[in-house]
């Protein structure tokens, strides 16, 4: 059997799914195959993390940081690191390492509570938003 991947949106739409995967699973099952199931939340989508990059790139742009210009991908450790209470742990040849969450694993809702963190200390640092980070456009011109 190849992986199956299915998206469930309510119990009147998952029950015949789950039923035919269901037969699917016992054939496997009864040739022999051994399987692994795995429930999840739903991730990010490809539009919560255009806006993402669209907010770090905004922040990057205006932000100083402690006298330092941070690119996108540092504030984007940044306020994951913050957002999720991260450890920070000695690093290999000096310096400090963040044990971080990769935004490609977040759930819908924990894009969306990085996206308003992200905003709320944007608006802290009188950030002017484009219009993509608004989720108003794209691309923008």
């Amino acid at each position: 059997m190849d992986r199956v991947s299915l998206k469930l949106i309510n119990a009147q739409q998952a029950a015949p799914l789950l039923a035919d995967l269901w037969r699917h699973i016992k054939a496997a099952l009864i040739a022999g195959h051994t399987l692994c199931l795995e429930l999840r939340a739903e991730t990010r989508t490809t539009a919560q993390n255009r806006l993402l990059w669209s907010a770090l790139a905004d922040v990057a742009r205006q932000v100083e940081w402690h006298g330092q210009k941070l690119d996108a991908e540092a504030w984007k450790d940044m306020a994951t690191a913050a957002l999720k209470r991260q450890r920070v742990v000695p690093g290999i040849d000096g310096g400090f390492a963040v044990l971080g969450q990769r935004t490609s694993k977040m759930t819908k809702a924990e894009m969306s509570e990085l996206v308003d963190f992200l905003r709320a200390f944007g608006d802290q640092h009188a950030v002017k938003w484009s219009k993509t980070s608004l989720g108003r456009e794209w691309p923008e011109r």
